[in-house]
């Protein structure tokens, strides 16, 4: 919307009369094939400089000085400086002067054997055409992106491209240049790199965009985050940064509630921000953020506990349509201290195929609804996360703050989709390539997307269920907003791969945390609930092993809820309030009963197995037989076994198995195990 704005300001700007006698202001775009326009269809219109002259107007001339294969190395396999372009920029005497230059210099016969002439010979190209205009302004150019799917991506181009970007802002400080970052704003839209280098028409339009904006210091005036709306509900107890964009050089001003005032300018970039300092819970409180030319007025603000409740169709699954929904409806006027984010989905993963303007819109990101904070009643939570509305209304009761809950969750989507595509580029990189159709995504989720996706016309076409999107449209949206924790039910479209889930799920809490930049950020997940899919034992104990290893994760277990046949079990209260009770513990260190009974030892007596029970108090088996335990000798062949409970321990033993070795319980796919504590809280599948 920015760029679209801009653009259509620029195009008044044409319109209106110009001085015969001012002075047009040259701009020279240096750079290789990407300047150029290499594989556009019209490179003299859909360039990126025919592009900036459209948005600059009448009072500028841009002429494009691309060339491509070049690279800025002059001991490069094919040097810049020795082009005609370079020559003709130099007599152009630009008043502006922005390069893009690098991205060949990734080539395997350049910057393993030159990297330590980077900077030597950038800063003389810079001298050069500095030299046929002292006053000419220059800036250079974060490079734009080199997808995955470069043949060269993961033997090195992956890794030099990184290292020459921060070249280029060494180089800036030392020349005292301006930076304009064409990296960030290209990186969530691979789509646009078809040959993974080239950027596409709309590729060219936002590197345009992105140069104007620097040139000419028009962000497009005062915005602020998409969270930042009328009942917004910041996290207490935790300096925040409040931020945004503005055009450069404006002055700022924040009022919040008349406790904290203060003022900062729009830098280079745009970019404002404000230092505020914790606060207690409270509100409610009104901000006033303005700039000189516009004012926004953010009303009925609230300080307190922020939580992410994110993952597919069960965390999705709206309270409407949960077996609690007449008295969930009811009573939700009574939740006077709980305000929700609900980022719905607006094209549906179920088997539908989506128009080619939805396709298109997906392939921009936009998949999810952002109407702002909304105060819980009877009409705002019916479509709203039934797990995270009765999740947050447990907090607002027990704790007494205002509570704050965003739900971005989308049926189908795959663990990788949440992991950021940096961490995925150097940690997971195989299984970015050809999505569609790898071994790692599970096939009915690649059928089901290229069954949504198949009246698209797009040469490269997204999905929610691909690896990165979802951080993408879901995660960087939040633009690192404060929050205290994440619950996380997610797992139905990985199961099939319990080793491959372990690896995303743990790349997927380290790229969140990195991004909320909270190293402890506490993750709550929920475990798969009762299901006939085979593979769902080994996941469900997968699930609990990831809890017991990783730091600041815990799990709820659900296997007493589920349906055999069906997926979406209706009974999600249990799952929000579960998932409370472990956070008032273990976030908020209330003192309650928080976790179904859990096996912390195993003895071997005899023809018997003793297992011993942690959170066992009120141990008992939910029905007239203890159920759900299979043992097995050396052989490693399981046995169902009869179980008796002895206090805190389970006396487990099959006439079968003589010499019993190993144990499991709950390994059934629908599971019948009913061992249970005074809590009424299931003990969770596991194998020892």
């Amino acid at each position: 919307m920015r760029n679209l704005g801009l653009f259509l300001l620029l195009i008044l700007e044409l319109l209106l009369p110009t001085c015969v006698n001012a002075k047009v202001i040259k701009v020279a775009c240096v750079g290789n094939s990407i300047t150029y326009g290499y594989g556009l269809a019209d490179r003299d219109h859909e360039s990126y400089p025919a592009r900036l002259q459209l948005l600059l107007g009448k009072g500028f001339e841009v002429r494009n000085f691309g060339h491509s294969g070049c690279t800025l190395l002059r001991h490069g396999h094919h040097p810049y400086i020795s082009e005609p372009e370079y020559k003709a920029a130099l007599n152009y005497a630009a008043d502006i002067i922005v390069i893009h230059l690098g991205v060949n210099d990734t080539d395997p016969r350049n910057w393993p054997n030159y990297a330590d002439e980077f900077n030597h010979d950038y800063s003389l190209l810079i001298d050069s055409l500095r030299s046929h205009n002292p006053k000419a302004k220059v800036w250079i150019c974060l490079m734009t992106p080199l997808t995955f799917r470069h043949h060269r991506f993961l033997s090195g181009t992956r890794d030099w491209h990184q290292q020459i970007q921060e070249h280029i802002r060494q180089i800036a400080i030392n020349k005292k240049t301006g930076l304009i970052d064409l990296f960030s704003p290209l990186y969530k839209r691979p789509d646009l790199f078809i040959d993974a280098v080239h950027p596409n028409a709309e590729g060219a339009g936002i590197m345009a965009c992105e140069v104007y904006s620097a040139i000419t210091g028009n962000y497009g005036g005062l915005k602020l985050p998409l969270l930042y709306t009328d009942g917004m509900v910041i996290q207490r107890e935790e300096p925040i940064v409040l931020h945004g964009l503005a055009n450069s050089g404006e002055k700022i001003n924040l009022n919040f509630n008349g406790e904290f005032k203060g003022t900062a300018i729009a830098d280079h970039d745009g970019k404002w921000e404000f230092h505020v300092p914790a606060l207690k819970a409270g509100g409610p409180y009104t901000i006033t953020i303005s700039s000189p030319s516009m004012s926004v007025i953010l009303h009925d603000v609230w300080v307190g506990d922020v939580w992410l409740c994110s993952g597919q169709s069960n965390m999705e699954m709206p309270v409407a349509a949960c077996k609690s929904a007449v008295s969930d409806i009811k009573e939700a006027n009574k939740q006077t201290l709980l305000h929700i984010y609900n980022m719905h989905t607006l094209y549906n993963t179920w088997k539908e195929k989506w128009s080619e303007q939805g396709c298109d819109s997906v392939n921009k990101l936009q998949i999810l609804q952002h109407k702002g904070w909304e105060t819980v009643d009877s009409q705002s939570i019916r479509n709203f996360s039934a797990i995270a509305y009765h999740f947050g209304r447990t907090l607002s009761d027990s704790l007494q703050v205002p509570i704050g809950i965003i739900c971005n969750a989308v049926g189908g989507t795959t663990t990788e989709s949440w992991v950021g595509r940096h961490t995925l580029e150097w940690e997971f990189p195989n299984i970015l390539f050809d999505w569609y159709h790898n071994d790692f995504g599970q096939p009915w989720a690649r059928q089901r997307a290229l069954y949504n996706v198949s009246l698209s016309k797009a040469q490269w076409q997204r999905h929610p269920f691909e690896p990165a999107y979802m951080f993408e449209a879901g995660i960087l949206p939040l633009e690192q907003y404060n929050i205290k924790g994440v619950c996380w039910y997610q797992g139905e479209s990985n199961a099939h791969n319990i080793e491959t889930h372990a690896k995303l799920f743990t790349l997927l809490e380290k790229s969140w945390r990195e991004y909320f930049k909270k190293p402890e950020l506490p993750f709550y997940t929920v475990q798969l609930s009762s299901l006939n899919r085979p593979s769902w034992p080994y996941f469900r104990n997968s699930q609990r092993l990831l809890a017991d290893s990783l730091s600041h994760t815990f799990m709820v277990v659900t296997t007493d809820l589920g349906d055999s046949l069906n997926v979406h079990y209706p009974q999600k209260r249990q799952v929000g309030e579960r998932l409370a009770w472990q956070a008032l513990k273990n976030t908020y260190n209330h003192n309650l009963e928080w976790e179904g009974p859990v096996c912390i030892e195993k003895t071997v007596i005899g023809d018997k197995i003793l297992l011993r029970f942690s959170h066992a108090d009120g141990l008992h088996a939910k029905g007239p037989l203890l159920k759900g335990f299979d043992i097995s000798g050396d052989d490693g062949i399981y046995y169902p076994a009869e179980a008796f409970i002895e206090g805190d321990k389970v006396s487990v033993s099959c006439k079968k198995v003589r010499k019993p070795k190993y144990i499991r319980y709950g390994w059934q796919p629908f599971s019948t195990a009913n061992l249970f504590n005074g809590k009424d809280l299931p003990a969770s599948t596991f194998k020892l």
